[in-house]
């Protein structure tokens, strides 16, 4: 490799009222390397890559592209010096076609040169990420979307590639040829920084990793000489608790869903087809499937954002409960923790303690006949922060303020904390890190083993083999019978999401054809 590394940092600071973020982190990356970012929650690394990728600028220290100094006011900088980025959320517009929403991205340089038809074409299939230019965003899975992220990026020709959390939603055979197109590029030249908490695939992918822990930088390691547990150990600073769940037998019903069909309110959703489920005292029943195969309407169906057709189609503990709202069921002891953070499950600008009235006003005597207990509140706030172990100044910092794993661990908390009959969880774990992610299975295993019932929908299919007593595979909008998790494995799980989803997309596109 060439001595002069494509991307260095020297000294990084960045500061933040009461909170240091960065403080004199140095690092540097070569050409042609894969480089991972690792740390947990509140660790700093969004807001070193913010820097880097130009979005924010840091109070002090020095950064150096292909040995000159470099210092991007804004994003568009860092895209001219050849650094591109793919974010953990897809920054598409469902209504428009593939072509489109790249055009959107490029510079009206990068835009005019040729046909931009053609050049999608002749990079997707380079590098083996098919895309259609023509076909319309809203039909595409996430895989699929994540694919015209990384060919918009692949198109400017970057030098330099960041990619944020890119396997969160991916079935592990998308994760497979994800990984095959990283390590073509970074043998063409192009570095990667790669951040990521799943640490299994840091040690498949990753050439050098760089830890970081409260804003500082405590180590670097050859990730492919180390086990998950040490890379996370080192992370968190301590030993980490692997989660344990203990084989018991199952109690009463407390959940039954009976032939549930709903039609989807979005343009690109999908309808749910007959679903019917059965979660007993003491079970985790995880649902596995690829993003956009139903998993927002089955969530909006048994929270009570959209009420059923019959009453009957849901019960919780035999009630019937299928026309009643989220407030009605929450009053029988259900808990949810819906997948959007800010702006579904937090107020973005409510301070946390406030964010606990949302959902446990009633059960925690927080608000009583219209009026609230400030100290109850806040009491609360501390309680989950303390033992979720949330980063934050105060209960009083907006929610907002928090990074994203952090807010995640809040509602996690403030939900189990409620200590509730029924708990639906989406994404429980997204974007938390390894030590955080461990905890909050273990607050889940613990809340089923005390009776409750456990609905999980996760993508994430070491977090269902972790947790679920059984698990079922979601695709087009059919939700398919349960089998034990000591029956399955990843492989046989990841082929079955994708496989069963593609069928039923054929299926219903040939019947209205």
């Amino acid at each position: 490799m060439a001595d002069v590394p494509i991307l260095k940092l020297d000294r990084i600071t960045k500061t933040y009222p009461g909170v240091v973020a960065n403080e004199n982190v140095s690092f540097e990356i070569a050409p042609g390397e894969i480089h991972a970012l690792l740390g947990e929650n509140g660790a700093g690394k969004s807001t070193l890559v913010k820097m880097i990728y130009g979005v924010i600028k840091p109070d002090s220290g020095e950064m150096t592209f292909e040995g000159r100094p470099f210092a991007p006011a804004k994003p568009s900088d860092a895209r001219a010096q050849g650094i591109g980025m793919v974010f953990q959320h897809f920054c598409l517009f469902e209504a428009l076609t593939v072509t489109e929403n790249i055009a959107l991205g490029l510079s009206a340089a990068e835009a005019k040169v040729g046909d931009l038809r053609q050049r999608i074409i002749d990079v997707s299939t380079a590098y083996g990420l098919k895309v259609d230019p023509g076909r319309l965003v809203g039909t595409l899975s996430v895989g699929e979307r994540q694919r015209i992220e990384i060919v918009r990026c692949l198109l400017s020709e970057p030098k330099l590639l960041i990619m944020d959390e890119p396997t969160s939603v991916l079935t592990p055979q998308e994760v497979a040829v994800l990984f095959q197109t990283l390590r073509r590029l970074a043998a063409e030249g192009c570095s990667i920084l790669y951040i990521s908490h799943k640490l299994d695939e840091i040690r498949a992918l990753c050439d050098t990793a760089t830890v970081l822990r409260g804003g500082k930088l405590v180590g670097s390691c050859d990730p492919r000489r180390e086990t998950a547990r040490s890379l996370a150990e080192m992370m968190i600073g301590a030993t980490l608790n692997t989660p344990v769940r203990e084989a018991a037998e199952p109690g009463a019903i407390r959940l039954k869903v009976t032939d549930l069909a709903m039609e989807s309110e979005g343009q690109f959703g999908t309808d749910l087809e007959n679903v019917s489920l059965v979660v007993r005292a003491g079970e985790i029943l995880g649902i596995a499937g690829v993003a956009g195969n139903g998993q927002t309407e089955l969530m909006e169906a048994l929270i009570g954002e959209r009420p059923c057709r019959f009453a009957k189609q849901i019960q919780v503990d035999g009630v019937e409960i299928g026309k009643e709202g989220p407030r009605e069921r929450r009053a029988r002891g259900m808990c949810f923790a819906p997948e959007e953070r800010l702006g579904h499950a937090a107020v973005p600008g409510m301070a946390l303690w406030e964010n606990t009235l949302l959902s446990a006003g009633r059960a925690n005597d927080l608000a009583r006949g219209g009026v609230i207990s400030l100290a109850n509140a806040r009491r609360f706030a501390v309680k989950v922060v303390d033992d979720m172990k949330v980063k934050t100044a105060s209960v009083r910092s907006a929610a907002r303020s928090l990074s994203g794993g952090n807010l995640q661990k809040f509602i996690m908390g403030r939900e189990i904390l409620q200590n509730p009959k029924v708990l639906i969880a989406s994404q429980p774990t997204w974007g938390v890190d390894a030590g955080a992610a461990a905890a909050i299975h273990q607050v889940l295993l613990d809340l089923a083993k005390g009776g409750a019932a456990v609905v999980i929908i996760s993508q994430d299919l070491d977090e269902l083999f972790t947790i679920s007593t059984r698990i079922s595979v979601i695709a087009g909008g059919y939700l398919f019978p349960s089998q034990p998790t000591e029956e399955l494995t990843v492989e046989k799980l990841g082929v079955a999401m994708g496989g069963r989803a593609k069928e039923i997309k054929a299926a219903k596109e040939a019947a209205h054809a």
